[in-house]
């Protein structure tokens, strides 16, 4: 089974990252035994947006797995984002969506106006109501349209690769130690 995983606004001003959950979720759903079938697409969505936390950026995995690993799986994430999110923070609103198989071309429309534009949640939730996707929101759940944002920009033209490091917990707050 073909399944796209999207998720946003785990992060605050105050520090976490959503490159950091997801990186999290993907050594979690290795050891489950699923396949990717794509890198994780990090996509960054209108930085205009009043509501954002900090790059606006949200995560999609692309995954392949026998079906009945589906509420394991879906466990999973949920509990790495619910751990790992900055819920505290006043702003932080995690959201996930599943969906299963090939994106429509109106969560592929979505997704360009997520990144151009203002998009609402309702319309968002229309859209996971239309094409039976899950969605898991925590708080106000505004992660939801960045989650659904990510499954739809497939990056079929133009993208980057971000690399990424993450200090140990024990280096964090403390001056870094880069030569250059």
């Amino acid at each position: 089974m073909k399944l796209h995983i999207g998720f946003d606004d785990t992060d605050s001003p105050r520090g976490g990252c959503t490159t950091y959950v997801a990186a999290l979720i993907i050594e979690r759903l290795h050891k489950l035994g699923v396949s990717f079938l794509d890198y994780p697409r990090l996509v960054r969505l209108n930085p205009n947006v009043p509501w954002k936390t900090r790059g606006n950026g949200a995560l999609c995995l692309k995954i392949q797995c026998e079906e009945h690993l589906q509420e394991e799986l879906k466990e999973c994430v949920v509990q790495i984002v619910e751990e790992e999110a900055d819920l505290s923070y006043r702003g932080t609103d995690p959201g996930i969506i599943f969906l299963v198989g090939d994106v429509p071309y109106e969560i592929e429309d979505f997704a360009q106006r997520a990144i151009t534009g203002l998009v609402t949640k309702d319309e968002a939730l229309n859209l996971i109501r239309k094409y039976r996707a899950e969605a898991f929101g925590f708080k106000k759940g505004r992660g939801i349209i960045g989650g659904l944002a990510a499954i739809g920009e497939e990056l079929k033209g133009d993208y980057t690769y971000e690399l990424i490091a993450y200090r140990t917990p024990e280096n964090r707050g403390t001056p870094r130690r880069v030569k250059a």
